[in-house]
This record gives structure tokens, C-alpha cells and sequence, in this order.
């Protein structure tokens, strides 16, 4: 069971109470007209139905906050107060305290309850009673029975001694209808892994080289047939000039350059999608029979 601030769940819901605003309204016992403190918040359920009023004990326990549960609350907008049923100071110091930081689960709401199901309660035998017990209830009953309810079948129909209206103390009959409220969750629709590989391929590159050969020439001179003197004539055999050769071979190294720069980032795109639920709205239903009835 979830439970909202009355402002959080209907921003608007003043426009609906013709200046009445339970909010601020002070807090007295019914009975003593003891002032015990202010309403600072309500509390409603996911249909919108009132559950708890937040009752600061300024007057009674100073900074504390406790819940108290709607039907032992009577609203009188007359004399803009609100009289408390059936809770005395000891129960008041024996309320756990509310805190906006700390959740209000069913295990929280048990402690609540159980401090107004006390014996010794004012209330009368039947409000004390669970649902199912008030049938057989009879008025030589001293003690309530303890409910036996648990987090998976409990309901606050249950227990209309704590959260049941009734014309009596609740005059203010209040119409509720359900409207959608929209919110967005954050979830992950997959993940992209960013990786590197190496890829080969073959690169050709031109280098000029240089091969050094030899060239042999054979010319006849322009003194061919002229006497030679015995010292130019120098008949000799074997080797009579070396001449080494030289040529140019592909030196390649390979070295890395920067070729680019990848950059990894994310952006957001914003799209509006529509979404569709049925949703309730109360309409009054008036059986008058053939009395006249005006509406205002």
C-alpha cells in the first residue's frame, strides 16, 4: 500500500474545497478541548482516499510528528478544528514517529495501528473490532480481539474503526476521480562495446636504385700504325686492372604514424510518446424518491 502527500498526488486539490483546507487546521481532543497540535499534512492512498492526517504535537511533544489515522479524526470546519477520537497522550508518546525520510511500509503502519488498537480505547466495542468480528460482538464483550491480519491480505477496509468515514464525524463529502500521472523509469536497452583490431594489407612503395656495370670500348687511335718504342710496348700476360662494381639495394623499415582520432561519446534524443489507462472518476448518486431535491 502505497501512500502520497495529498498535494503531491492532486497539485490542485484546493481548487476543490472552497477554501476549506484541513492543512493548519489545529488539532484538540474531543472531550477535554485539550489543544494537542496542528494538521501539517495529509495522507491518501493510490485512489486518492484519505488515510492519515500528519498531526505536529507542538502542544503536547515538542518536533514530534505522528500519524493520525482518519477515522478517529472529526473535522468540524465551523469552528476550524479538528478533534482527535479516542487518542490520549500516552498513546501519543508510544506513536512512532512520522519522518518524510523514512519509508511508510506496512511493517511502519502496524506499529501506527497497533498503538490505537490499546485496550482502554473510548472508542465504542464495535469500531474496536475487526471487520469480520463486529458481527458477533455483543455487548457483555469486554476485550477487543487482535486482528489477524498480515502484509498479504491486508486491506484498510479491514478496519473502519481507523480508516472508515461516516457522516457523523466526516460531513464533508468528498468525490474523488483517478487521473494519470506520468513518470519515467531509466532502464538499459543494451550497451555498446568499443574495441580495436590490426588488419593487414600489402604496400608497394618505389625506391630508384643505382647498379654500377662495366663498359669496355675498343677504339683506334689516331696514332694506330706508328712505331712504338720498346718501352711503350710492354708485352705482358695475366690480370691488368681491377674494377670493383657497386649497386644500390631497398633499405625498408616500417614506422607508425597518427592516422586519425576516434572520439566516444553519448547524446540524448527526446521523443514524446503516448501512453492510455482507464481511469475512474466518483459520481454522486442521490436516491430521493419523489422528495424535491436542489442542487447547488
Amino acid at each position: 500500500m502505497v501512500l502520497y502527500k495529498l498535494e503531491d498526488f492532486e497539485p490542485n486539490y484546493r481548487d476543490s474545497l472552497e477554501g476549506q483546507d484541513i492543512k493548519g487546521l489545529g488539532v484538540y481532543t474531543q472531550g477535554t478541548d485539550e489543544k494537542v497540535g496542528t494538521v501539517s499534512e495529509v495522507l491518501v492512498d493510490e485512489e486518492g482516499h484519505f488515510r492519515y492526517l500528519v498531526v505536529d504535537l507542538g502542544f503536547w511533544i515538542f518536533g514530534k510528528k505522528v500519524l493520525l489515522p482518519i477515522a478517529r479524526a472529526r473535522v468540524d470546519y465551523n469552528s476550524d478544528r479538528v478533534y482527535t477520537i479516542g487518542l490520549t497522550r500516552e498513546q501519543a508518546e508510544d506513536l512512532p514517529e512520522f519522518s518524510e525520510r523514512q519509508a511508510l511500509d506496512y511493517d511502519y503502519e502496524e506499529r501506527v495501528r497497533g498503538v490505537y488498537r490499546q485496550p482502554g480505547s473510548t472508542l465504542p466495542l464495535e469500531a474496536s473490532l475487526p471487520l469480520e468480528a463486529t458481527a458477533a460482538a455483543d455487548t457483555t464483550y469486554q476485550q477487543p480481539v487482535a486482528p489477524t491480519y498480515n502484509r498479504d491480505n491486508y486491506t484498510y477496509e479491514n478496519e473502519p474503526s481507523l480508516y472508515g468515514l461516516n457522516e457523523q464525524d466526516h460531513q464533508t463529502l468528498r468525490l474523488y476521480e483517478e487521473r494519470l500521472i506520468a513518470s519515467k523509469r531509466r532502464q538499459k536497452t543494451g550497451e555498446v562495446a568499443i574495441g580495436k583490431h590490426v588488419e593487414t594489407e600489402t604496400a608497394r612503395v618505389a625506391v630508384p636504385i643505382e647498379k654500377e656495370r662495366v663498359v669496355i670500348e675498343r677504339v683506334t687511335p689516331a696514332d694506330a700504325g706508328t712505331a712504338a718504342s720498346g718501352r711503350e710496348a710492354d708485352f705482358r700476360e695475366g690480370e691488368v686492372a681491377r674494377i670493383e662494381l657497386h649497386e644500390e639495394t631497398p633499405d625498408i623499415r616500417k614506422e607508425a604514424f597518427l592516422r586519425e582520432e576516434v572520439r566516444v561519446r553519448k547524446v540524448v534524443d527526446q521523443e514524446t510518446v503516448e501512453t492510455q489507462e482507464t481511469v475512474r472518476r466518483e459520481e454522486l448518486d442521490v436516491n430521493s424518491g419523489n422528495l424535491p431535491i436542489e442542487e447547488r
